[in-house]
C-alpha cells in the first residue's frame, strides 16, 4: 500500500505532465519508452489493482499494482533493503576498500550510442585490473573478490559512468589453503591500478572499432579511428580512487544500496517543477560537498533522466572473484572456514515485503483504515463460466 509522502514532487508527476510532448519531439530506444510509460503509469489504474477485505467490518481496500520497473523511484526501496540485508550477511568480517573506476568524459559520445557494450567494458576492465594486481607477487599474491555496482550519473543527472567496488583486504593463496592478508595499505598503488584500468579499456575498445562492433556517428570523424583514439586517451590519466572503509563494510554496502535500485536522482531531491522547469539540489563535490540548487528546463532534465535508462536484462551489480556465484560455496566458504567464522543470517531471508516494512519502520501497513484489522486479501474471482 501507498504510503508515499503527498507533498513530495514525484518523477511521475513530471512525466505526467511533459512525457507526451518530450516523446514527440525526441526519438526513444524501446526500453526507454517501457520505463518512462511504467513510471507514469505506476500505482495508478492502468496498473491494475488488488483488492483487501477486512473480515471484521466488512471494508475492501482497493491497491494500485506497482509497476516494478527497475528504474521508477517508487518501486525499488523494499528490493534496496533486502538486497543491503543479503549482502551484508555475505561480506567476510574483515577489513575492506573502497575504490572507483571512472571513464573519461571523452568516450562519452560512444557510451550513449553503444551502452551495454561500453558498460560490460567498464565492468570486465576494471576487475582484469583489480585482478592482475591481486595476483601478482609484488604486490598481493593472492585471489582476490569485488562486488561491483555500475553507477552512470553525477549530481546534475549527466553522464558520468564509473563503478564502484568493495575489495577485501587480502586475498586466498594461490593452493587456497590460507588467508593473505593485505598491508594496512591497498595492496596496489592506485597508480598502477589506473594504467592497467586504462590498457585493459582501451584494448577492449580499439578491438571493438576495429571489428566494428560498436555504432557510432552518422558523421564520423577522424577521431573515432581506432589509432588515433588510442592515442588521445593514452594521453589521458584514468581516474581510480580508493579508500579505507573506517566505519566497515556495511555503511559502504548500506551507501552502495542508496543507487543500486534507483536511477540518476531520488525524488526528496526535486524541490519544484512546472511545465516549464524542475529545480532540484546537488552537491558540489568540487566546492567541499556544498549544497547547491540546479533548474533545468523539463525537457532537458527529462532527456537526462533517459540517458540512465538501462538496456534490457544489464546487470548494474556483479560479484567478482571469491564473491563470485560460482565460488561462493567453494572458495568463499574456505575463505570464512580459514578466518574462524560464519556466515551472518540474513535478516529478511524468506520474509514477505509486508513483514520487511513492518521491521524496518515499525508500520503495520496492511490495516484496515476503518476498524485497524488485518485486511486479508481475497481469493481471485471464479472463472466466468463460457455457456
Amino acid at each position: 500500500m501507498d504510503r508515499v509522502n503527498k507533498d513530495r514532487i514525484r518523477l511521475q508527476d513530471i512525466f505526467i505532465r511533459s512525457g507526451e510532448e518530450f516523446r514527440r519531439d525526441h526519438v526513444l530506444s524501446p526500453v526507454q519508452l517501457k520505463a518512462m510509460r511504467a513510471i507514469e503509469q505506476c500505482r495508478t489504474a492502468e496498473m491494475g489493482s488488488h483488492s483487501y477485505c477486512c473480515e471484521n467490518c466488512g471494508h475492501v481496500e482497493v491497491v494500485y499494482n506497482s509497476c516494478r520497473n527497475r528504474h521508477c523511484p517508487r518501486c525499488q526501496w523494499i528490493k534496496q533493503q533486502m538486497w543491503v540485508d543479503h549482502v551484508k550477511s555475505q561480506l567476510l568480517p574483515i577489513r575492506y576498500f573502497h575504490i572507483v573506476f571512472t571513464i573519461p568524459e571523452a568516450i562519452n559520445h560512444l557510451v550513449m550510442m553503444n551502452h551495454r557494450l561500453m558498460y560490460d567494458f567498464l565492468f570486465e576492465s576494471s576487475w582484469h585490473a583489480l585482478n592482475k594486481a591481486a595476483n601478482s607477487a609484488s604486490f598481493l599474491g593472492a585471489q582476490t573478490g569485488a562486488l561491483a555496482v555500475l553507477h552512470t550519473w553525477g549530481q546534475t543527472l549527466s553522464l558520468h559512468p564509473h563503478i564502484h567496488m568493495l575489495v577485501p583486504a587480502g586475498g586466498l593463496d594461490p593452493d587456497g589453503w590460507q588467508w593473505v592478508r593485505s598491508s594496512k595499505k591497498f595492496f596496489v598503488p592506485v597508480k598502477a591500478l589506473s594504467k592497467m584500468f586504462r590498457a585493459c579499456y582501451i584494448r577492449l575498445l580499439s578491438e571493438a572499432l576495429r571489428d566494428r562492433k560498436l555504432k557510432l556517428p552518422e558523421k564520423c570523424t577522424e577521431s573515432i579511428a581506432p589509432e588515433k583514439l588510442k592515442n588521445e586517451l593514452y594521453k589521458t590519466d584514468w581516474v581510480v580512487y580508493c579508500k579505507k572503509c573506517f566505519a566497515g563494510p556495511g555503511q559502504v554496502i548500506t551507501y552502495l544500496g542508496r543507487y543500486t535500485h534507483r536511477v540518476a536522482i531520488s525524488e526528496s531531491r526535486i524541490i519544484d517543477a512546472d511545465e516549464n522547469h524542475v529545480l532540484f539540489r546537488w552537491k558540489d563535490y568540487s566546492d567541499h560537498s556544498r549544497q547547491k540548487q540546479m533548474s533545468l528546463k523539463t525537457p532537458e532534465f527529462i532527456r537526462r533522466f533517459m540517458l540512465h535508462i538501462l538496456p534490457s536484462g544489464f546487470y548494474k551489480i556483479r560479484y567478482f572473484g571469491i564473491f563470485a556465484c560460482v565460488n561462493r560455496s567453494t572458495k568463499l566458504s574456505q575463505c570464512f572456514e580459514l578466518l574462524g567464522c560464519m556466515t551472518i543470517h540474513s535478516t529478511f531471508a524468506g520474509l514477505e515485503a509486508i513483514s520487511v516494512i513492518l521491521l524496518l519502520t515499525g508500520k503495520q501497513i496492511n490495516l484496515c483504515p476503518i476498524c485497524g484489522a488485518e485486511l486479508l486479501r481475497p481469493l481471485r474471482p471464479p472463472p466466468k463460466q463460457l455457456f
